[in-house]
């Protein structure tokens, strides 16, 4: 890695960028972090496998709900 570039961001700061972009409510600061410091491929990937986690989620509750 060299000396010019920053470290790249942890998997819960990953998570953590997905999660409140879900909600939509981010500050301005911490979008240009994530963006200085997560990779998006990453981001991607871990956005679609959180809105699939959510998905399932939400037809667990309803298949209990209903049945």
């Amino acid at each position: 890695m060299s000396a010019d570039r920053p470290n790249k961001g942890g998997f819960f700061k990953l998570v953590k960028a997905v999660l409140w972009s879900f909600f939509g409510v981010r500050r301005r600061a911490d979008l240009e972090s994530d963006a200085a410091q997560l990779k998006p491929l990453h981001l991607i990937a871990a956005g679609i496998i959180g809105a699939v986690l959510f998905i399932v989620v939400l037809l667990l509750v309803v298949r209990a709900v209903v049945g």
